[in-house]
């Protein structure tokens, strides 16, 4: 068990919660990628150094093991060694989600691994393969809470999709405490904002959030994740900081000449959410490998558009580009 883990037992969903809405208030939450070596294997040195630098560019939370982070990817043992380093490298001075997911049986394994190694609480990903009813995906929630003393974040995208009344329910489970939103429905979001108690988090989910921040914003849902922080925490940053000072030009500059040329790029090919991410951290120079098949990752022309892009973004926020 970690060191970590002692203390955190006793922390209450209500005081994750309120770290959380803090840390969502003064910057992006961070997702970050896995560092794997050139056979495919779990590279945990490098792993921390990327870590390391990433909790640098101060993320409002940090989320290891989610999507971007291959979750689907790692075994059990992999991904308790991801949660370890993690707790490790935070050291308490931000809140640790780890992912889960599958059915509840197999994600409860998960959820006992971030509990042992000392993770804040728990993003819930969708389950695999089956459409299911609103009472089953209660149930999953339920199910999950059950077995573990951290908190839970549902995340609806792909398969999962709550209704107001469902949502109710699972707001009613103590341990559940926020939502994460990816399917980027403004009018079925509206609508959970709304039936929600008081004090649930919510945040966009979208695989590009910046895309959509605007308008999530809207619905009353301004905290959003970023895959950009993952290899430009400086273009992240900078969009934030124009989201929330309100400078419209600077949000649609970056916007026009860096967001959506990316999003264009990433929409070429299947699991370029990931693995376009992770390209583009190889061309700063982090070292975080390549990914883990089914995913795979893109080949030269749109490596070529890739470092255009990112240069662009660079030069708008006047940083400095690290080549390897």
């Amino acid at each position: 068990m970690n060191e970590h883990s002692t203390t955190k037992l006793s922390t209450t969903p209500q005081s994750v919660a309120q770290r959380l809405r803090e840390g969502m208030a003064r910057g992006v939450l961070s997702f970050p990628l896995t560092s794997m070596d050139s056979d495919g294997g779990l590279d945990l040195e490098s792993y921390r150094s990327y870590l390391t630098a990433q909790l640098a560019a101060q993320p409002g939370a940090v989320f290891p093991a989610c999507g971007t982070g291959e979750f689907f990817s790692l075994d059990e043992e992999e991904y308790r060694a991801v949660i370890r380093v993690t707790v490790e490298v935070a050291d308490g001075r931000l809140p640790v989600v780890a992912g889960t997911g599958y059915g509840w049986a197999q994600s409860l394994r998960f959820a006992r691994i971030a509990e042992e190694e000392g993770a804040d609480a728990l993003l819930v990903m969708p389950h695999y393969l089956v459409e299911a009813s609103q009472d089953g995906l209660v149930e999953q929630l339920r199910r999950l809470s059950a077995g573990t003393r951290l908190p839970l974040i549902a995340y609806q995208r792909g398969q999962v999709t709550f209704r107001a009344d469902a949502l109710r329910r699972i707001a009613g489970i103590p341990t559940v405490i926020g939502l994460k939103d990816g399917h980027s429905d403004l009018d079925r979001l509206q609508r959970l904002t709304l039936a929600a108690p008081d004090g649930f988090l919510f945040f966009n989910g979208a695989a590009t959030a910046e895309i959509q921040a605007r308008a999530y914003a809207t619905v009353g849902v301004p905290a959003y994740s970023s895959a950009v922080h993952a290899f430009a925490p400086e273009i992240a940053n900078a969009f934030f900081t124009a989201l929330r000072e309100r400078d419209d030009t600077a949000v649609d500059r970056l916007l026009r000449e860096f967001y959506v040329p990316l999003v264009e790029l990433r929409d070429r090919a299947p699991g370029y959410a990931v693995s376009l991410v992770k390209a583009a951290a190889r061309l700063r120079g982090l070292p975080v490998g390549p990914v883990r098949a089914p995913l795979t990752d893109p080949g030269p022309e749109d490596i070529a558009d890739l470092e255009k892009v990112l240069d662009a973004g660079l030069d708008l926020v006047r940083a400095t580009r690290h080549r390897p």
